[in-house]
């Protein structure tokens, strides 16, 4: 007995900490770097995600960077899940990813906002899921051209969703989709602060706007 807990727990910080590794690596900062568009980091809000590589003016750079962040996420929890055919550990896996994205290690723990690592995480656990959500997300990025406020909302309804029984959705594993979604959401509005005071004052950029 001693030696299966023993690998359940290696196998637990094995997946914690691969994912964590994959979503550490720094996509935006990566490749404007590599493209000769300086450092995201010193540019509009600072912000390491796509909506601020997409204030550089690159917009194939911020649709690399949305890809490559949301990837990283679905990438650690379907390695996970396809190594342990368990859920829990892939869930893990992923929400480790999560954190990496949000506190890299390689940034001296300063990362992005985790909107895209969040929605392929959801596309990765329960794709309808994922599904729902990006369109709740270009629902209200087409209505009210805020990009953080389209993620609020998004992240918002994300894990009412998860508990609701709806076949069609076809959640493999609702309990543990939606702690995910959960803790993801908190973490989102945590690091949205700031923007959620911009809101509230009217002072929250529009998608697409560059620094003055």
């Amino acid at each position: 007995m001693q030696d299966l807990a023993g690998i359940a727990v290696l196998t637990l910080l094995m997946a914690a900490l691969g994912g964590y590794l994959v979503g550490s690596i720094p996509f935006g900062v990566l490749l404007t770097r590599a493209a000769g568009a300086g450092d995201v980091r010193n540019i509009g809000s600072g912000n390491i995600g796509a909506t601020n590589v997409l204030r550089t003016g690159r917009k194939d750079l911020a649709f690399a960077t949305l890809v490559l962040d949301a990837g990283k996420g679905a990438a650690a929890l379907l390695i996970a899940r396809a190594i342990t055919d368990n859920d829990a550990v892939a869930a893990i896996a992923g929400g480790a990813a999560f954190l990496g994205h949000l506190y890299p290690v390689w940034l001296g723990f300063r990362g992005g906002k985790g909107v895209a690592t969040f929605f392929g995480l959801m596309l990765a656990a329960a794709w309808p899921l994922g599904l729902v959500a990006a369109a709740v997300w270009l629902l209200t990025a087409a209505v009210f051209r805020v990009s953080s406020l389209s993620a609020l909302v998004a992240t918002l309804v994300t894990p009412v969703l998860a508990l609701m029984p709806i076949a069609v959705l076809n959640l493999p594993t609702p309990n543990s989709v939606f702690l995910l979604a959960l803790v993801a959401m908190a973490l989102i509005w945590l690091r949205h602060f700031d923007n959620i005071i911009r809101l509230i004052k009217g002072k929250e950029p529009r998608i697409g706007a560059k620094s003055a």
